[in-house]
C-alpha cells in the first residue's frame, strides 16, 4: 500500500505558484531569494531519495518534464528514473521517462494507484490535484516548506471553496533564512467530529 505525501514550497499567504521559476507568473522563482541552508537542502534530498513515485497534475508535470531530463546529480537521477503518474484529461503522449497518464475519476484512479504502488508517492505543486486528494481523504502526509514572504497574488494551495480539514502537526523545524518546515497528518473527518465539543464521544461518562 502506497502513501500519498504532498510536499510544497509555500508563501505565508498560501501561494505555491512557480517557486522555482517560469515566465507567466510575475513573482516566478520567489524561493530563490531565501537560503534554506544545509538542513533544508538535506530535507528535500532525503525526501526525494525516499520517494517511490511522483504524482503530478498536468501543468506541474509539463514544467518538470521540460527541466529535469537535462539535469544530472543524485537528486535529478532519482527524479528522472522513478515512476511518474500524471493526472490529465488532455495529455496523451507523456515525454518524460517512465510516465503514465491517469484519466477518468481522479479520486478513483489515485485510490487504485495507492493499492498498486508501494512506498511514498510524492506530489509536488499541482494545487487542484491536491485539493481533490484532500477532499477525498487520500493524503497521508502534508509537508509545507514555508518561506517568510507574502506574495499577494498567485495560485494558492487552498482555494476559497476548499473543505474544512483538520491537520495534526507531527514535526516542525526552522532552516536557513527563517524558512519553516511543517509536517502534518490529516485527521479523519470522523475523528474530528467525535472530538468536537458537545459530541457524545467528547463527553465523559456520567
Amino acid at each position: 500500500m502506497g502513501r500519498i505525501i504532498v510536499t510544497e514550497f509555500i508563501s505565508l499567504d498560501g501561494v505555491i505558484e512557480a517557486p522555482g521559476g517560469g515566465e507567466k507568473f510575475k513573482h516566478a522563482g520567489w524561493t530563490f531569494k531565501f537560503n534554506r541552508g544545509q538542513d533544508g537542502d538535506k530535507f528535500k534530498l532525503d525526501e526525494t531519495l525516499s520517494s517511490a513515485a511522483l504524482l503530478l497534475g498536468r501543468v506541474t508535470y509539463e514544467g518538470f518534464a521540460a527541466a529535469w531530463p537535462t539535469r544530472d546529480g543524485e537528486f535529478a537521477d532519482k527524479f528522472n528514473a522513478m515512476p511518474k503518474y500524471v493526472v490529465s484529461a488532455t495529455l496523451t503522449k507523456p515525454t518524460w521517462n517512465n510516465s503514465t497518464v491517469l484519466k477518468g475519476d481522479v479520486a478513483d484512479q489515485v485510490a487504485k494507484l495507492k493499492h498498486k504502488q508501494q512506498g511514498n508517492i510524492v506530489v509536488h505543486g499541482s494545487a487542484r490535484l491536491v485539493q481533490t486528494l484532500l477532499e477525498h481523504d487520500l493524503v497521508d502526509e502534508l509537508r509545507l516548506m514555508v518561506f517568510p514572504v507574502v506574495l499577494g497574488t498567485g495560485k494558492r494551495l487552498f482555494s476559497e471553496t476548499s473543505d474544512v480539514k483538520t491537520l495534526r502537526l507531527t514535526n516542525s523545524k526552522v532552516v536557513g533564512d527563517g524558512v519553516a518546515i511543517f509536517t502534518y497528518e490529516p485527521v479523519p473527518a470522523r475523528a474530528t467530529a467525535a472530538a468536537a465539543p458537545g459530541s457524545r464521544a467528547s463527553r465523559s461518562d456520567r
